[in-house]
């Protein structure tokens, strides 16, 4: 896929009716992660990380936009070290998805945080792809369903916490007809939720026998408390 390529298609109403959708989930996300580090991987046309508030937030890959270019399969970032992963639109496109993946989960401190979008293969945007196979962004890539993709994360000790469904209307090329399917937003959401032709999936990096260590400030109150008498008692006894 070519910059050039993947430009044209999100300057077209299929584009932006897709990826103003994943914006919104993505900006109603981030803003509750917190941490140091985070980074967005592919698709450097776009600020996905605008409304986390982390102290770095760059952009890898390829392309004009990006601050390290480099392959999302060999990240040249030290291990345990990034707090947010943005990974959108990327492991579909992808010669080996399941080493991208080893990769985020290396770099992540525990209880990280990943968030992807990918097209739905379970959705008309899917059957359009299979009609439409290897004929130009995005019909050309291998779409991941989310329960695929729930497993792979499973197995790389991840733990989705959320998942969210959009863009019911059918493929249409022209922006009225995305608007005449409009309605169709409002009962997926209601009837067929995980037909949507796009998903947005979080997973928090879960490392069993670490636990986070948090102060205990009611034992400290107790305690205080119950040295108090003992330090009164001694000034009237002086």
């Amino acid at each position: 896929m070519s910059n050039r390529e993947l430009d044209a298609w999100l300057a077209s109403p299929q584009g932006r009716y897709v990826l103003d959708w994943e914006i919104r989930q993505i900006d109603e996300t981030v803003p509750n992660i917190f941490g140091f580090n985070a980074l967005q991987i592919g698709l450097p046309q776009c600020d996905l990380l605008r409304a986390n508030r982390m102290a770095l937030r760059i952009r890898i890959g390829s392309g004009e936009s990006v601050a390290i270019a480099c392959s999302p399969a060999a990240l040249p970032i030290a291990g345990q070290s990034v707090d947010l992963v943005v990974l959108p639109h990327v492991l579909e496109f992808a010669d080996d998805p399941h080493q991208i993946l080893r990769e985020v989960e290396r770099i992540l401190i525990p209880e990280g945080q990943l968030i992807i979008t990918g097209f739905n293969p379970l959705s008309l945007w899917g059957l359009k792809k299979q009609a439409r196979r290897g004929s130009g962004f995005p019909w050309n890539g291998s779409y991941l369903s989310p329960t695929r993709l729930k497993d792979w994360l499973k197995l790389l000790g991840f733990e989705v916490d959320r998942g969210s469904f959009g863009c019911y209307a059918p493929p249409c090329e022209q922006q009225k007809w995305l608007q005449r399917w409009g309605f169709t937003e409002s009962a997926g959401r209601r009837w067929w939720k995980f037909s949507g032709a796009v998903y947005m999936l979080r997973a928090v990096k879960r490392v069993h026998g670490i636990r986070l260590i948090t102060p205990n400030w009611r034992k400290k109150t107790v305690r205080a408390k119950a040295l108090r008498p003992v330090a009164q008692k001694e000034q009237h006894g002086d």
